[in-house]
């Protein structure tokens, strides 16, 4: 029984110490570096019926694994005639989700032949939901929520883009 007693004592010492120990660390001043905008191309969005364009952008590309993991995340803003195309190797149905996303977003997912093949709006900021393409896609544009509708995409519309 005094065995018992004394391993109880022993951790709960130990337990009070660290507690002390914690609260005594100095905690760091963290100041957040907001992300800015860096253009690194130009992307035209076109209507499929007549192939007239519906908006010119500036964008962002993500084509790395880590440049697509980060894509829009830890940014409080961003411009409407702006935008971040995410570059897959490989055409197949994608899944994007908001975590540490600030901005509310309308992705629209893009085959090999850069057409839209689906659209994903009003993606909500910090939300871990997956939001799925549907159909396979090759490229994603991610665009402020709300101009999907704006500029009247549809699935069969497309994009060209130059770096």
């Amino acid at each position: 029984m005094k065995v018992s007693k004394l391993i109880f004592s022993i951790i709960l010492l130990g337990l009070a110490t660290l507690t002390l120990a914690c609260k005594n660390e100095k905690k760091a001043n963290i100041t957040p570096t907001e992300i800015s905008f860096h253009k690194e191309g130009e992307l035209t969005l076109y209507k499929s019926e007549t192939d007239s364009v519906i908006k010119s952008l500036d964008i962002e590309i993500a084509d790395n694994e880590y440049d697509r993991e980060t894509g829009l995340m830890y940014r409080s803003s961003m411009k409407n005639d702006n935008g971040m195309l995410f570059v897959f190797p490989n055409e197949e149905p994608r899944a994007f989700y908001m975590k540490n996303t600030q901005i509310a977003l309308d992705l629209i997912y893009l085959g090999e032949n850069k057409t839209i093949v689906s659209i994903s709006k009003n993606a909500k900021p910090m939300d871990e939901t997956s939001l799925l393409s549907y159909k396979p896609a090759m490229y994603v544009l991610e665009i402020n929520a709300g101009l999907a509708d704006v500029w009247q995409l549809k699935v069969g519309d497309s994009i060209a883009y130059t770096k």
